[in-house]
């Protein structure tokens, strides 16, 4: 009896799986695909970035904050990644289509990060991409600076291009390292 006493003593739970720090989908569905105009001159889907993680973010390029706040993050995260950046592709969808075309959204996002796609088209067709994401977007103020209040989280997709995670406007680089790098490890 003490043996058996001692033996419970010495069973261990099951190691826990770590946990997200962007609020995770459970269970993960696959993210919808896409195609639409890409800042390096072909078209950007899902598809085309099968085996690495994605950072699906949406916003403008004439953003005055979270815009700029996110890219710099998630370049920050990136560069913090090392050997496994080469893994993490972030696609930077407009929501602005009558100011960001391809060339304009290519040179921004340069500025950030080199590997930065951005993604442009038709405001009909970016809307249903939005409507697929639940993104909302709309247009404030009149005139040529007018701003475009919108859905600022960030959405994490796995390699096999499974949407895993959403990380709401805010969190720094270092949430965004660790749950790219629990999706790096399958």
């Amino acid at each position: 009896m003490l043996a058996a006493g001692a033996a419970m003593l010495f069973v261990r739970e099951p190691a826990q799986p770590a946990q997200m720090r962007a609020g995770a989908f459970d269970p993960p569905r696959l993210a919808p695909d896409f195609a639409l105009r890409g800042s390096d001159g072909s078209e950007v889907t899902l598809a085309r970035y099968r085996g690495k993680v994605v950072l699906l973010t949406f916003g403008f390029t004439y953003c005055a904050a979270v815009c700029p706040t996110t890219l710099a993050t998630l370049a920050q995260a990136r560069n913090s990644l090392g050997g496994a950046a080469d893994k993490v592709q972030v696609i930077f969808v407009t929501v602005d289509p009558d100011r960001d075309n391809a060339a304009h959204m290519r040179k921004y996002l340069a500025a950030f990060d080199d590997s930065f796609i951005g993604a442009t088209d038709a405001p009909e067709v970016l809307a249903a991409v939005r409507e697929d994401y639940g993104v909302t977007a709309e247009r404030q103020g009149t005139g040529p600076n007018y701003a475009m209040a919108h859905t600022s989280s960030i959405f994490l997709i796995d390699q096999a291009g499974r949407l895993r995670a959403m990380m709401p406007f805010g969190h720094d680089a270092t949430d965004f390292i660790h749950d790219v790098a629990l999706l790096l490890e399958g």
